[in-house]
């Protein structure tokens, strides 16, 4: 409440950009040192072991991540723990360095709780991100989110995507936990587009030469005809290396938003948060209903309190992650999901959080 009534009205009142980048250096800067950790984590951690779940062999100490797009050249591994975050999916990593697109490229919506998107995969590339994480230990599980860069050359070629994507998991297949490839960034023209089901079976079919023993996410964008989502769910089938699904990323749609044309006139991106929350919720569900369970997913979208991240549990997520929720709702945020969490969990006699997975389904 503090936060929402005096920190975030001055916070919203500076470029959107500029608050991230504040928060990217002063959060790597308080990682470095153990008092300030300890700080942090005295105001903001919360531990309950019915939150404790392990996918695929890693260990979570809860189910709440941060999703990729926030902490995309990976500075805050070090901090992020003690606010009480249960793992991070660092990135969108792609092979060549991303300057991505011209400023302004991010725009709060206040009064749809949301913030439009248009950063266009920016990021310091695969090989210099790589050398800085190389033989580092994380105390927490770690997801690698790569992509393929948003440069002229490689967005307007399939095949030179292909060969962005294959370079940036070369560089960072032995770091993390756990990878994503991300095939719904909002910024690709459709044709090209590895969310288009003939592109992503060619792209799968090119990681598939390698042996990747590491859990390996799918992210989907909320956008999805079901005929499109259920071609790309045959396709994943059909390779073994593929565990499941972040659902989802950011939508192109701009229907039912509450901010007014003249506050959207000069807004460029795709929306994130609240207008996401239900889409988010219905796939999740069709997914899960659709795999039977068999394939693990990792709901994204419109998460600012316990509610909406149990509701996509109880809907087939075996973990979550947000963003846009920590933006209007504070760093506490993590902490009264989490407490929030395991009152949900009594009041409906589940043991464990696991026991909650897809009981809506």
């Amino acid at each position: 409440m503090c936060y929402e009534k005096f920190v975030r009205p001055i916070l919203f009142k500076i470029d959107p950009e500029r608050i991230h980048d504040i928060a990217l250096f002063w959060g790597g800067v308080f990682g470095k040192f153990w008092l300030t950790r300890k700080v942090i984590r005295s105001l903001y951690y919360y531990k309950n072991e019915k939150l404790n779940i392990s996918i695929n062999g890693i260990n979570f100490d809860n189910p709440v991540g941060l999703a990729a797009g926030f902490d995309k050249n990976a500075v805050l591994m070090n901090v992020l723990p003690d606010l009480g975050f249960g793992f991070e999916e660092v990135g969108s990593i792609t092979g060549e360095k991303c300057e991505g697109n011209a400023k302004p490229r991010i725009f709060r919506l206040p009064k749809d709780q949301a913030l439009a998107v248009n950063y266009g995969l920016c990021n310091l590339g695969a090989e210099t991100i790589s050398k800085r994480l190389s033989n580092r230990k994380f105390r927490f599980p770690l997801g690698i989110n790569i992509a393929r860069a948003n440069n002229e050359d490689i967005v307007m070629d399939v095949d030179k995507g292909i060969e962005d994507y294959i370079k940036a998991y070369n560089f960072m297949k032995d770091i993390g936990d756990f990878i994503v490839i991300n095939i719904s960034c909002p910024n690709t023209p459709d044709k090209r587009a590895f969310s288009l089901p003939s592109n992503f079976s060619r792209l799968m079919g090119e990681f598939n030469k390698f042996k990747i023993t590491k859990p390996c996410f799918i992210k989907l964008k909320p956008d999805y005809p079901k005929r499109e989502l259920d071609e790309l769910i045959e396709i994943s089938y059909k390779y073994k290396f593929i565990t499941g699904f972040v659902i989802s990323n950011l939508t192109k749609d701009r229907k039912g938003l509450k901010s007014s044309d003249k506050e959207l006139e000069n807004v460029e991106g795709s929306i994130s948060g609240m207008p996401i929350k239900e889409r988010s919720d219905e796939i999740i569900k069709y997914v899960y209903r659709k795999t039977k369970g068999k394939k693990v997913i990792i709901g994204v979208g419109g998460i600012f309190n316990a509610e909406d991240a149990y509701r996509k549990i109880r809907n087939g997520a075996s973990l979550v992650q947000l963003i846009t929720g920590m933006i209007y709702k504070g760093p506490k945020i993590v902490k009264d999901i989490n407490k929030g969490l395991v009152n949900l969990l009594e009041k409906d006699n589940f043991k464990s959080i696991k026991e909650a997975i897809g009981v809506d389904v």
